[in-house]
């Protein structure tokens, strides 16, 4: 091991890292898990060789390993977005979402023949079995999204840790 390794990590050389995990979790190469991991043992090194394996498996900085990245004017923004609020959510959310997207399509789907087969519009009863249900996963999914963030922010804030 050489002196470099030995040498006492200062907060810019923390930081310096983080910047270098943010941008691989940009990239797609870390998941959000992984890089939260690798960020908070960052933030606790205490010599460049506790912070060397943190991004030993990545490429270097600005580098693309000859891959050029999509211009982001071709996404739109509001897709963009979108991704990022699925993105943010875990499993289990994801397919209680999906659950409840299933069966409001059939209810109403069910409600569409019914007024068709009728000639006028029937009451709207499937927002009685989309709201309730909807607002309370609506309202999980907002606190989870909230604390991962404030999470992940607050570890972006926190002082080093003097062992």
């Amino acid at each position: 091991m050489d002196d470099r390794q030995k040498m006492r990590a200062s907060d810019h050389d923390r930081q310096e890292v983080v910047d270098r995990l943010s941008g691989a979790l940009e990239d797609g190469r870390l998941k959000v898990d992984e890089f939260e991991d690798r960020v908070g043992l960052a933030y606790q090194a205490v010599t460049d060789g506790d912070l060397a394996p943190l991004y030993a498996d990545l490429p270097a900085a600005g580098s693309r390993t000859g891959r050029e990245a999509a211009p982001p004017a071709l996404a739109p923004p509001a897709c963009v977005r979108w991704q990022g609020v699925l993105a943010d959510l875990p499993t289990t959310l994801k397919v209680l979402w999906t659950i409840w997207l299933t069966a409001m399509l059939i209810n109403v789907v069910v409600w569409a023949l019914v007024s068709g087969a009728s000639a006028h519009l029937v009451y709207p009863w499937p927002l009685w079995v989309a709201g309730p249900y909807g607002a309370a996963l609506f309202a999980v999914s907002a606190g989870v999204t909230q604390i991962r963030r404030g999470r992940l922010s607050a570890e972006r804030r926190l002082p080093p840790v003097k062992g």
